[in-house]
């Protein structure tokens, strides 16, 4: 299916502790069971930890979080207190919250509850920026990416029997040695063996001498504390705004449930180990983080996005995400993804959310990427160019806001999936309280439409004259027929080969669309295996490469090139099959993916054949 990554299914069923949190349970699930002390991440007396470091504790039994007393980090050098995390207040303007309010996201529960802003002064409230509504003090805040209004967030949240506490932002430091305590009452247990952690003894860790070299062209995020950084924003952070050259930050697979926000950075490459197993998530939503007051447009110079996404890339450019997951975990008007800034890319990415799942304020081309949301999936106000992707909703698949400034949304072999019956409509365009988008444009070429509205467009208010809610030959997901569009809405058109050709081609090319040639040299995500099978059964190798445009394939044998034949499909794909596998065939096997920005070669595996098959 176009776009992978399992669509909603992903939605709900994804939800789990990082792998490396997992590993660790498992490993001190024997020891809890005897001990009332948790474990402690990172470790009592632990040296060479990442500054950007969450505190984690895991305990034999399920721990609850309390309503009052105090989380703090000490210098150890001089005892000076550096950060301070309040049970007592609220996290955010939630209507009904209240200190250790559970949330709950289906199947799996969520516990997040809260805290508050340290007395630090980069956290104090009542800065606005942006016209940003001011928070009061009774309210947590910490500052992500420099953005000088505080964001609200949860600095305990609770999975299971693991109770992780975020310190606020950049506070910590390179070489020092740190402490930390714990009132008694903020975590409990059912047999309330846990009082707390008190003097300056009972936890200390000491952070890296020096962090990695301001030009490294490459970051490695790992939340057990190998790589160069704990977070996702830790490492954003740590590359200089306007950045010339293009740096990656590889993530390793994990949950990194934080707020990721970041705001004139350039050239950066977020590159996931694997798209279903790194997710950059978290709880928030436009009740939680309220959208800046007076702006109507998020896409300007000088205005803030909404402030309800779980990663966004503010007013960037050249920002590539890569093989991962990105979510929402709330309900409402709650983005996976926002993104402001031109001449982005997505490949092979997951994006989930509620209302308006993803939003797009300029330029954005999209590569066999699913997105999965409840109604307004697709909120854009620029141009963006999907190609084999997958877009599955509960409500109206988008709305297109573009002005006759730019393209809008045009969706080429991609696949549209309800989450409900009847099934919903692919864009809508109201009147919107007066105010319309007359020139709001959807194109569809050679898409594949599940059990949808049959007039697949609506409601439209106001001029329809300038609207572009075009198609060619869609397809039924069912049968694989054309689509039946006799009933579609008056204000679409049906574009043909035969009247349309110079159209098509013209929206088939995302060059025309976005005004910018997209490229991204092949990377490959998924390495061939090697295999071992019985003389005269089939061996089958694949990889899985992200590059754009896409790339051609050559397999090699023993290091030249093979070509089909009988017995061999797929040389020049990238799936190889040796359907009568023989002794001849054993050896090293390597795929090369080429396109015009450059070529790679995947890894040798081998092909070992063994004796004939019993009949």
């Amino acid at each position: 299916m176009p776009g992978g990554g399992g669509g909603l299914k992903f939605a709900r069923m994804n939800k789990h502790y990082p792998v490396w949190l997992a590993a660790l349970s498992l490993s001190f699930a024997a020891s809890l069971s005897a001990q009332t002390a948790p474990v402690r991440f990172p470790a009592d007396k632990a040296a060479n930890v990442n500054p950007d470091t969450h505190l984690v504790l895991t305990f034999a039994t399920p721990p609850t979080l309390g309503n009052s007393g105090q989380i703090r980090i000490y210098d150890a050098s001089n005892n000076k207190l550096v950060d301070t995390l309040d049970l007592s207040i609220p996290p955010g303007p939630v209507p009904g919250a209240a200190t250790g309010v559970t949330a709950t996201y289906q199947p799996t529960p969520y516990d997040y509850s809260s805290t508050v802003h340290a007395t630090n002064a980069n956290t104090k409230p009542g800065t606005p920026s942006g016209n940003a509504f001011p928070t009061p003090d009774t309210s947590q805040l910490t500052i992500i990416g420099g953005f000088t209004d505080g964001f609200h967030f949860y600095p305990v949240i609770i999975h299971g029997n693991t109770a992780t506490i975020y310190p606020h932002n950049n506070l910590l430091d390179y070489n020092k040695t740190y402490y930390v305590q714990i009132d008694p009452g903020v975590l409990t247990t059912a047999d309330n063996a846990f009082t707390g952690i008190t003097g300056n003894t009972g936890w200390t860790f000491a952070t890296k001498k020096s962090p990695p070299p301001a030009d490294a062209p490459r970051l490695v995020v790992a939340g057990d504390g190998s790589g160069d950084f704990n977070t996702v924003q830790g490492a954003v952070d740590f590359i200089p705004d306007h950045n010339p050259r293009r740096v990656t930050i590889f993530i390793k697979n994990g949950t990194y449930e934080e707020i990721v926000y970041f705001r004139n950075k350039a050239n950066i490459t977020f590159l996931g180990e694997d798209r279903n197993k790194v997710l950059v998530c978290y709880p928030n939503k436009e009740t939680f983080n309220p959208h800046p007051a007076n702006v109507l447009t998020n896409e300007w110079p000088g205005t803030f996005p909404s402030r309800r996404a779980a990663f966004f890339a503010d007013h960037s450019t050249g920002i590539q995400l890569i093989n991962l997951s990105v979510e929402t975990s709330e309900y409402g008007q709650a983005e996976g993804l926002l993104v402001a800034g031109g001449q982005n890319l997505l490949s092979h990415v997951n994006v989930v959310g509620s209302g308006d799942a993803i939003q797009l304020n300029d330029s954005v081309y999209l590569d066999h990427c699913t997105i999965v949301g409840a109604g307004d999936t697709i909120l854009t106000r620029g141009p963006g160019f999907y190609d084999h992707c997958l877009i599955q909703s509960g409500g109206a698949m988008m709305w297109i806001r573009n002005t006759a400034a730019s393209h809008g949304c045009v969706f080429v072999n991609s696949t549209f999936t309800p989450t409900r019956e009847p099934g919903p409509t692919i864009a809508r365009a109201p009147s919107n309280n007066g105010k319309g988008y007359p020139n709001a444009e959807v194109v569809l070429i050679n898409c594949v439409l599940g059990n949808l509205d049959p007039a697949l467009w609506g409601p439209i208010g106001g001029d329809t004259s300038n609207m572009h809610f075009w198609e060619y030959h869609s397809t039924n997901l069912s049968d694989g027929k054309p689509a039946d569009t006799s009933a579609r809405h008056a204000a679409s058109k049906q574009l043909t080969m035969e009247s349309d050709a110079k159209t098509i081609a013209d929206y088939s090319n995302p060059t025309f669309v976005l005004g910018w040639t997209p490229s991204l040299a092949p990377i490959i995500l998924n390495q061939p295996a090697s295999a071992s099978v019985a003389a005269g059964t089939t061996a089958t190798f694949t990889a899985t490469v992200a590059a754009v445009p896409a790339a051609s394939y050559q397999w090699q044998f023993n290091g030249a090139p093979l070509k089909d034949s009988p017995g061999i499909s797929g040389a020049t794909t990238a799936t190889l099959t040796l359907s009568n596998s023989q002794a001849s065939n054993a050896g090293k096997y390597t795929l090369v993916a080429t396109n015009g920005s450059g070529a790679i070669t995947s890894s040798t595996v081998m092909l070992n054949i063994g004796a004939t098959a019993k009949q």
